[in-house]
């Protein structure tokens, strides 16, 4: 920490020491070129440099330049982006903006490389949810708009719990998926999951969200193994003003979203924004089995509490160093309770707390940033195991206030987190001649803790320290005629699964004006998560296998690798006429050494070298009988995915998405035979997609009204992950020893039969009660009320509809320059 400080501190000297040449200032009023109605935040940005400032409420921008000549870049969401050459002070008049909802080729994108660059010229497959889309989106949830983007399997499992998966093998938890904002890993420091439900932004913060589809984990490090979700925030030079939205809906839902940003000089300008929503999950009950009496017997779950709630909070500070470095320092924090699905029924989420705290260093060459994670809970529990603790306790003699109350903890149903993460990282970019070139180090300090709850910790003062390190380079060469190579190579050192070598490379080829084919290879790799390690679940019943275990017939369970994933892509990507955007892509997988959900492997003796009488909690119950993850396996996965954007007429556009999904896997190969039946069967490999899906949506998007009709088909697949089971009747098959059947129990779970197997419709429709300045909007999701399920340990969907009312209202003082 002491060093990264050190090199913020004196990269800041260093640019504070620039100078610059003449200054100038620019004016003018940005039009809508349909409407000519002035157009409010539009970024007017000098390019190459860091500096720029949005228009006002009116359309006027004022832009002061540090020398010319200079090249100002005008860009706004529904318009094509234009580029105009400055030599001096004056004023531009009005300067028309051209409508077009087909501006797809011309949206920049940063996931891709790190850095700033077109869509259609990434050596990656990237979606783009827009701030158009956000900011019309009559939802608190932005999460709803990862159903309509191509190439990813969503699910929701319940009115706020929505989730997404990417190219197969999914599971109740899912790390494979690493979730990133504003260049922050947002994810559980303890089991690697997306922070989801528990993350600190709010809609109103949200400049756009791109989702990679595939592994980038030469640039973001381990987990970037099916795909990354970048969710970048709005600078508060280029979004002044205030914003406050209300809204309401069934099952309870209320919400206040609150966002301010301003610019308070040449030097500083800040942001704040919050959050509360509360609300009722729909109505479910799961079955909690269990043996009492001698029988096996149904049980619902205990004192279920269906109301969720949120508080959520955001700060950031820029300051602007000089023209071309600035320091960001920033802070988020939520408090969350909800119901969340797990590979064992579900757990109560009770006031959950996130807090981070980050500083950042941009610079026309630099980048730096540090930031600390905190995660805290003291009363989240397992339903499930809680629920079984209780009737135990009645079965023993408990009175039933006695039986609820700490004895139905006591089995290992309460969940404490404590844990801290401490991130660094530093970057160098730079072009020579037809070169760019990105360098880069990451650290990662990892410290969990769980009071002795659910990990291999003793106790509050006991920590499990797990570090690492990563250094990467990428190279862009620019070929010649419209091609472009990539080159990317990471190292990686983790403490306990050492030295990773991950290298990516891509072929750019433009095509026309607005497209370009792309040619990649990428590998990806998934570390095993701390629980993964370290777990001790229910006594020690399941416990991690960072150490291997040696089983009670003198067999060895060896330790977890890191899983991997090898993939070859080709895409195009661009406009093939004025009024047409296509997005195709067909890709090849090679994955190896999957991480098994949680399996029963036997009775062991020791864990690593330590006696299991040593290491179990309930030894004198289980006697070594343990659950854990292991490696298994080698399977290649194949699929395509279309997306099409037809420009009807001005301000409507139809949507259209197709993905296929496949694999196959040699079933001579004893080493995918994941169950140790003698045969390799689809219960080995546990894909858990569909392999078909589609989207169609119609998009409005005028001066007064917008709207959304939206349309998803998700083809019936069955699904398995560790207790749940969501499968058709297959009485030649056997899931955790139970015949597969339909409308049946399940060993541990009931099988209500498969995912997927739906049409769900999304419909929304919003007026401009003031032009950009107070709107009144609304939406239904599942208008039919049809009943369907989405996933495991989750209520079945029903009609969900909710207003909004959103007030924007202009900065207090004029946008300066940067």
């Amino acid at each position: 920490m002491k060093i990264l400080y050190t090199i913020l501190c004196g990269i800041c000297l260093l640019y504070s020491g620039f100078a610059f040449g003449q200054e100038a200032v620019v004016t003018g009023r940005l039009l809508d070129g349909d409407s000519q109605q002035p157009l409010p935040g539009v970024s007017v940005r000098v390019k190459g440099t860091q500096q720029g400032v949005s228009s006002d409420v009116d359309g006027s921008f004022r832009l002061s330049l540090k020398s010319t000549p200079a090249t100002i870049i005008f860009s706004y969401i529904g318009f094509e982006s234009q580029e105009k050459e400055i030599q001096g002070s004056g004023s531009l008049g009005d300067f028309i903006m051209k409508p077009s909802l087909i501006f797809m080729a011309d949206q920049v994108v940063i996931s891709g490389t790190r850095q700033a660059e077109k869509i259609t010229k990434t050596p990656a497959t990237i979606q783009l949810i827009n701030s158009k889309s956000i900011e019309e989106l009559p939802s608190f949830n932005p999460g709803e708009l990862l159903s309509r983007v191509k190439g990813v399997e969503f699910v929701r499992s319940g009115v706020i719990g929505t989730g997404i998966n990417i190219r197969g093998f999914n599971s109740n938890f899912n790390s494979k998926n690493l979730q990133v904002n504003d260049g922050r890993f947002a994810t559980l420091i303890a089991t690697g999951l997306p922070l989801g439900p528990l993350s600190t932004f709010i809609k109103e913060d949200i400049d756009r969200v791109e989702v990679i589809l595939g592994p980038n984990a030469a640039l973001y490090g381990p987990n970037a193994h099916n795909g990354l979700v970048n969710t970048i925030m709005k600078d508060p030079r280029a979004s002044q003003g205030t914003t406050i939205a209300l809204g309401a809906g069934n099952q309870n839902m209320l919400t206040a979203r609150v966002r301010h940003a301003q610019v308070l000089n040449d030097k500083f300008a800040f942001r704040v924004s919050g959050e509360y929503t509360k609300g009722t999950e729909f109505d479910f009950v799961d079955s909690v089995y269990m043996i009492r009496g001698g029988s096996l017997g149904a049980y619902e779950e205990l004192e279920l509490d269906n109301d969720f709630s949120f508080l959520k909070g955001n700060a950031s500070l820029v300051y602007n160093i000089t023209e071309r470095a600035e320091l960001v320092a920033t802070w988020g924090g939520s408090n969350t309770t909800y119901l969340a699905p797990t590979n064992v029924g579900r757990n109560q989420i009770k006031d959950w707390k996130i807090n981070h705290y980050g500083l950042k260093l941009i610079s026309e060459h630099w980048f730096a940033q540090a930031y600390y994670t905190t995660s805290k809970t003291d009363s989240t529990y397992s339903i499930d195991e809680r629920t079984k603790q209780y009737y135990r306790g009645i079965d023993s003699g408990l009175t039933d206030n006695q039986a609820r109350g700490a004895f139905s903890y006591q089995s290992g149903a309460l969940f404490i987190d404590d844990s801290r993460r401490l991130n660094g990282e530093i970057q160098y970019n730079n072009s020579l001649g037809k070169l760019n070139i990105v360098v880069g180090a990451q650290g990662q300090r990892d410290m969990a803790n769980s009071h002795g709850t659910y990990l291999l910790d003793k106790d509050e003062d006991d920590y499990i320290t797990i570090n690492q390190f990563g250094v990467y380079g990428q190279f862009d060469y620019d070929l010649g005629n419209g091609f472009k190579l990539t080159a990317v190579a990471r190292g990686d050192y983790h403490e306990v699964y050492e030295f990773n070598f991950v290298p990516k490379a891509g072929l750019v080829k433009s095509v026309g004006k607005d497209g370009a084919i792309r040619l990649t290879y990428s590998k990806g790799i998934a570390a095993p998560t701390i629980l993964n390690m370290y777990g001790n679940l229910f006594n020690g019943l399941i416990l991690g296998n960072a150490e291997g275990f040696t089983l009670n017939d003198g067999s060895a369970v060896e330790k977890q690798k890191v899983e991997e994933i090898q993939t070859i892509e080709l895409g195009y990507k661009g406009k093939l006429n004025n009024r047409l955007y296509t997005d195709i892509n067909a890709y090849y997988n090679k994955s190896k050494n999957f991480l098994s959900p949680v399996t029963v492997v036997g009775v062991a003796t020791e864990r690593g070298d330590q006696p299991m009488s040593e290491v179990q909690d309930g030894y004198g119950v289980y006697g070594g009988l343990v659950a854990t993850y292991v490696n298994f396996g080698e399977v290649n996965t194949f699929g395509f995915d279309i997306g099409l954007n037809y420009q009807l007429m001005n301000h409507l556009t139809l949507d259209f998405n197709y993905s296929f999904f496949d694999y196959s896997v040699d079933e001579d190969d004893l080493d995918n035979d994941f169950d140790k039946d003698g045969k390799v069967t689809k219960l080995d490999i546990l894909v858990n997609s569909p392999k078909n899906r589609a989207g169609l949506g119609l998009n409005y998007s005028g001066n007064k009204f917008f709207g959304t009709v939206f349309a998803r088909w998700v083809e019936e697949y069955d699904y398995f992950s560790s207790f749940q089971i969501a499968a058709k009747s297959q009485p030649e098959l056997s899931y955790r020893g139970v015949p597969i059947k339909e409308n049946a129990r399940s060993a541990d779970t009931w099988n209500y039969g498969p995912l997927g197997g739906f049409v769900d419709v999304d419909l929304s429709l919003g007026y401009h009660i003031i032009q950009n300045k107070l709107s009144l909007s609304g939406q239904v999701t599942n208008p039919f009320d049809a009943e369907f399920r989405e996933f495991t340990a989750s209520p079945f969907i029903g009609r969900l509809y909710s207003v909004q009312l959103k007030l924007d209202l202009p900065a207090i003082s004029k946008k300066t320059s940067k």
